[in-house]
């Protein structure tokens, strides 16, 4: 969607193979994109967490985009383990994500992200601050 404008954000993702720079970007652009469909986000602050691409709104809970080389065929978004985040996801999404713990939802090379289930869980996590005592965030 857009230009990397981080300089550190931009060499990790050139640091990357191939076939996961272009998974992670993907998951990049459904972040941003996201964002411009709910303006009452507010901005994404791109930078890095963990040496890792994080993004967060002024409400919300960074979002981290990782391939891991323990794990070569799998990449996914990381969210923060204490949030309810990953148990809410697994609550509303429980056969169509795959979850690594309380921290992610990780996808194999070949996987077909179901972008409109991503897409809520990205929001979710991006509005979380307003949302996470509502009933649906505390599962």
């Amino acid at each position: 969607m857009g230009k990397l404008k981080n300089a550190e954000v931009a060499a990790v993702y050139q640091s990357l193979p191939v076939a996961k720079r272009k998974k992670l970007l993907q998951l990049r652009d459904l972040i941003f994109e996201t964002a411009a469909d709910n303006p009452e986000l507010g901005e994404v602050e791109e930078s890095l967490k963990w040496g890792e691409p994080s993004y967060v709104t002024p409400k919300g809970s960074a979002v981290r985009l990782a391939w891991q080389s323990k794990k070569p065929d799998c990449y996914g978004l990381y969210f923060h383990c204490q949030s309810n985040l990953i148990e809410t996801f697994r609550e509303l999404y429980p056969d169509e994500l795959t979850f690594d713990g309380k921290r992610a939802i990780v996808f194999h090379e070949k996987d077909v992200v179901p972008v409109e289930i991503v897409r809520h869980c990205i929001f979710l996590a991006l509005n979380y601050h307003k949302l996470k005592n509502l009933p649906m965030l505390g599962v």
